[in-house]
């Protein structure tokens, strides 16, 4: 008997497919000034002979000392995705029943809620009862501001940072006291331009009530979630050299944004706002007629059906040599559709 292997809508991702890594790939939002010198340097130095401490002592000093914060707080993850289970299957197993969702979101979120039988719902109000409430500032897929959850209502909240780094404009709608109320998820791969180094890290509320879910979630974690890579990375990036690459990157990363939107618009896309290395767009021609043959050119979008915005892509902020490649070949698809 033979399985078939199908990919549920909401376990949809950006990045390589079956064909590989697309040439020019709008469909992930990692750092296209990247990847950072600094970290490429420390992986190259990594002692991948051995295994990394298993209490990753020196790591999570410099991480608390970083967001001075306790060390305590400081929770090793293998990726957001690994810990978005974890803490969800932690969430379940202390009796949680439901997940609250921003309206577009995501796919892990509801993923992990599903695996573990959790009611969702599509809301920052959990209506009075406890649930593990999801919340991306900036957004994806829309990389906007989101309307923060009530941090004190009952129940477990997560922040998920991934994005806030790599934010260009806009301010934060959350301030330090209101962050240390909830969980915070923190992925820099994207950031430095790495996302095929897998690591990331969270920082547990500053508060007793998270102590049970906690003492779940470090039961629930494998031994040695990231190897000496991981390890590499996470430490350079909370060091001087890479934040003030990072910093630098950003000022590259605002003007390719703003050739990029220029030239989505002289397509006739409808480009919405956002404050990221990204953004979404209603096409011209929809996507999906279109994928295949972009897809042979070197052309990669992301589909945004799945986040609940059918008929939008969204794309990351790419270098204008492949903005310049979207245009053309596009235009050459577009055009072949007409006959």
């Amino acid at each position: 008997m033979t399985l078939e292997r199908t990919t549920p809508t909401h376990a949809l991702h950006g990045g390589p497919d079956g064909a590989g890594a697309a040439r020019h790939d709008f469909s992930t939002n990692g750092n296209a000034a990247g990847p950072c010198p600094a970290v490429l340097a420390a992986l190259r130095a990594a002692d991948a002979a051995h295994y990394p401490d298993p209490a990753y002592t020196s790591l999570r000093r410099a991480l608390a000392a970083f967001h001075d914060v306790a060390v305590e707080r400081v929770v090793i993850a293998g990726s957001a995705s690994e810990f978005i289970h974890r803490i969800t299957a932690a969430w379940a197993q202390g009796g949680g029943r439901e997940a609250c969702l921003p309206m577009h979101s995501y796919g892990d979120y509801e993923r992990a809620a599903s695996a573990w039988g959790l009611q969702t719902l599509r809301t920052a109000d959990p209506r009075g009862r406890p649930a593990l409430r999801w919340f991306c500032e900036p957004s994806s897929p829309l990389g906007q501001a989101d309307l923060m959850p009530h941090t004190d209502a009952d129940g477990a909240c997560v922040l998920d940072m991934a994005y806030e780094p790599l934010r260009l404009e806009g301010r934060p709608s959350f301030d330090a006291a209101q962050r240390n109320r909830v969980w915070q998820l923190w992925t820099p791969n994207k950031a430095m331009g790495l996302t095929g180094i897998r690591a990331a890290y969270a920082i547990a509320p500053q508060n007793d009530m998270a102590a049970a879910l906690s003492q779940r979630i470090e039961q629930l974690s494998p031994s040695w979630p990231i190897g000496a890579h991981g390890v590499a990375m996470l430490e350079t990036w909370a060091g001087d050299e890479a934040q003030a690459w990072l910093a630098q990157s950003l000022n590259t990363l605002r003007a390719w944004k703003a050739q990029q939107r220029a030239l989505c618009e002289s397509l006739r896309w409808e480009c919405l706002p956002s404050d990221t290395n990204f953004f979404c767009a209603r096409t011209d021609v929809p996507y999906p007629k279109l994928a295949a043959e972009l897809r042979t050119e070197g052309i990669k979008l992301r589909d945004c059906a799945s986040f609940g915005l059918p008929g939008h892509v969204r794309l990351g902020v790419l270098p204008p040599q492949s903005q310049q490649a979207l245009k053309e070949a596009w235009t050459r698809a577009a055009k072949a559709t007409e006959h």
